[in-house]
């Protein structure tokens, strides 16, 4: 048994380190020329999606990127939490884990990178396979289960990253708790205790479909419990320029429990600065065509798109506009464009990367930039909520 997982560990590692060398040549030759992505895409998908994604990671931490070329135009700049961003499109948590390939994000023209989930101690997360591409949805189903290098080290990444003045991205920290924790309110303290110096704004994620009751959190009372807590320890950060605090939500909640969640983070002692708008869902839209639409998870990409949307909305009306990141199902710069007149202030992408690859960066900036230009927005702030308003 031993000696087949072996020869299985070392056929995988022949495979991602022989494509790494095709992909990574291929790309230094061509460049960002779409019709490469079209080509590669496919070949990608021949690979296991988990290793697909590793390979991805390895990209980053490299450098193997091509360094994006387009120059964010003014219109695209957002101040928010204290900062300016250079444009309004982030890459979502769950795409770099563990805090390794922020230096190739910054590369693609990102505003801003989101890390994580970090959970404080070490785990592994669920048994593979857990990510499950729905290429007829352009979707994807994980149930990673937090996998994670754990707080120390990827604090210790960071702040590397940091010393050696390499980290410019606006950085944000997404932490989860550990399966197994008996205090998930201390897992968090803990998590914001330890990444308060290092990060731009931390989120705190209770909408993962994959960790067995993390959900609950999000009920009011739950909520009111912990939200009282984390804000208290950011608070009582011992220096001035403390990180935002961020809430992430599940997209699968009632509108009954979209109002709660809206008056607790209306309470002085439970209130955050913004939230993320949203996860991944649970449900499973009867128009799905893929045959892994099946697999147990959470599904993200386009059937995310409209739900995302609707929420933003909702909550947008419901807090009296508090700040949104929006994050589900965008793939264009009008899809970006909706989110933010629905009331999000900046985005994030993930799948989309799956099915287009990294050259979606620019393209979603270009078309966001035209669509506000065509309207008579001078910038991204101008837009924002406009068809809730």
């Amino acid at each position: 048994m031993n000696r087949l997982s072996s020869r299985h560990k070392i056929r995988s590692l022949l495979l991602v380190t022989a494509g790494g060398f095709g992909f990574y040549g291929a790309m230094d030759y061509v460049k960002n020329k779409e019709s490469f992505y079209q080509r590669l895409i496919p070949i990608i998908h021949v690979l296991e999606p988990e290793t697909a994604h590793k390979l991805a990671v390895f990209a980053g931490k490299y450098r193997l990127y091509p360094k994006s070329s387009f120059s964010d135009p003014d219109s695209l700049k957002v101040k928010l939490f204290g900062k300016e961003f250079p444009n309004p499109i982030g890459i979502a948590a769950g795409f770099d884990k563990h805090g390794e390939a922020i230096l190739g994000l910054q590369d693609l023209g990102f505003g801003f990178v989101e890390i994580g989930s970090v959970t404080l101690f070490p785990q592994a997360g669920n048994e593979k396979p857990r990510v499950f591409r729905l290429k007829k949805d352009e979707a994807v189903i994980n149930r990673y289960g937090f996998n994670s290098d754990g707080s120390q080290v990827v604090f210790q990444r960071l702040e590397s990253l940091k010393s050696n003045h390499k980290l410019d991205s606006i950085l944000g920290i997404n932490l989860g708790k550990n399966k197994d924790s008996q205090n998930a309110i201390h897992d968090y303290v803990e998590g914001i205790e330890k990444f308060g110096p290092i990060a731009d704004y931390l989120v705190i994620n209770i909408s993962s479909p994959n960790t067995p009751g993390l959900r609950d959190m999000q009920i009011k009372s739950n909520l009111i419990a912990l939200l009282s807590e984390v804000v208290k320890a950011r608070n009582n950060l011992p220096f001035k320029n403390k990180p935002s605090l961020l809430l992430k939500l599940a997209p699968d909640l009632t509108k009954e429990e979209q109002i709660d969640i809206a008056d607790v983070v209306k309470l002085e002692k439970c209130k955050v600065d913004g939230l993320i708008i949203c996860n991944t869902t649970i449900d499973r839209p009867d128009y799905l065509k893929s045959e892994e639409k099946s697999e147990i998870g959470g599904l993200s990409g386009k059937p995310l798109k409209d739900i995302s949307t609707q929420m933003i909305s909702n909550m947008f009306i419901l807090t009296g506009g508090m700040p949104i990141i929006g994050v589900g199902g965008i793939s264009s710069g009008q899809d970006a464009y909706e989110k933010i007149k629905a009331g999000a202030r900046i985005v994030q992408i993930y799948t989309a990367l799956v099915y287009e690859g990294p050259i979606i960066v620019d393209k979603i900036k270009r078309e966001l930039s035209a669509l506000l230009e065509k309207d008579g927005y001078k910038c991204v702030d101008e837009a924002v909520g406009k068809e809730v308003l």
